[in-house]
């Protein structure tokens, strides 16, 4: 097991991208909500840190070969989309109503994301064994 990040207490294991991503998904949520009453330039860092996550999923969903569904894609895009503009205005002027929409979007992707990982994990652990079709994919699909 190799050590954590710095700064972070505890990180994903590598060569899961589905539990990467819905981990940093939930960190970045985490800095959100804690920022959000405290000073305004520790705020705007993890506002910004939010932004470039979203910012690689975008760029992630756009790639030739991602192997998303395309309305997965067009809705990811969407979502980005939606997160670029949310940011931009909370860089201008900070709202909390704003700010917990970012958090729950984080979350419920987040939880989408642990949720395909699991169902991923059961079709290996029985592969005769039928799962549900429709289980979110990673993001990105790197190994």
């Amino acid at each position: 097991m190799s050590l954590p990040a710095k700064g972070y207490q505890r990180t994903p294991e590598p060569g899961n991208p589905a539990r990467s991503e819905a981990w940093a998904l939930l960190e970045a949520a985490r800095h959100l909500n804690a920022t959000k009453d405290g000073p305004i330039d520790k705020f705007r860092a993890a506002l910004r840190a939010n932004w470039r996550l979203w910012t690689i999923f975008q760029a992630s969903v756009i790639e030739p070969d991602c192997a998303l569904p395309d309305e997965t894609r067009a809705n990811l895009l969407s979502l980005a989309n939606f997160v670029d503009k949310q940011t931009v205005q909370l860089l201008a002027k900070l709202d909390p109503d704003k700010v917990d929409g970012l958090v729950n979007i984080n979350r419920q992707i987040s939880e989408g994301l642990l949720d395909g990982a699991r169902a991923h994990a059961a079709r290996a652990a029985k592969p005769a064994e039928a799962v549900p079709a429709g289980a979110p994919e990673p993001l990105s699909q790197s190994a």
